[in-house]
């Protein structure tokens, strides 16, 4: 079912997610996560954006169309995500986000990341990604931590985003 997202300014963007368990309803997870980010046209999306406080998240590039980080299309369900390794050498590349529309901007990030994560019958995984599967992992990720990306922007940016960073708080309130 294709759930309303939340915007920046909602507080449950900056909490912190529980562990997602066999006692979840982990299907209804994927599919309401699968339908919204689908309606979005998003490539990304974490489980506190449709206000559900669970370290899942889901990713397709399908959306992207000759993107210079992709070589091959990328779809999954994240449950339990872990990065368990992170390469040195970051790269910089133009960010944005369902909930907060209409910002885009550059944030450095490793370009190389190893990660562990459950699958829907909560096997575990472990991978090794790069490109946009490693930038969009990190950036899914970081929603479960209670992080957005102007978290990790230049703060002369993010004085500059000010004005639009608050019309869509208030925008969030309504």
């Amino acid at each position: 079912m294709v759930v309303p997202i939340i915007l920046y300014g909602s507080p449950v963007l900056r909490k912190y997610s529980a562990e997602v368990t066999a006692e979840d309803d982990i299907q209804k997870y994927a599919d309401d996560l699968f339908s919204t980010i689908r309606k979005a046209e998003g490539i990304g999306l974490a489980a506190p954006q449709i206000n559900l406080l669970k370290k899942v998240f889901v990713i397709d590039t399908t959306p992207l169309e000759d993107d210079d980080l992709t070589t091959e299309k990328f779809s999954g369900i994240f449950i339990n995500p872990e990065i368990i390794y992170k390469n040195s050498k970051n790269i910089i590349y133009r960010e944005g986000c369902l909930s907060i529309p209409g910002i885009f901007e550059e944030v450095q990030r490793p370009g190389k990341i190893v990660v562990r994560y459950q699958d829907l019958q909560l096997k575990f995984h472990e991978e090794e990604l790069d490109g946009i599967k490693a930038r969009v992992f990190q950036h899914e990720y970081d929603h479960l931590e209670g992080i957005l990306f102007i978290d990790k922007i230049n703060i002369l940016r993010k004085k500059l985003l000010s004005g639009k960073l608050n019309r869509i708080k208030k925008l969030s309130k309504t």
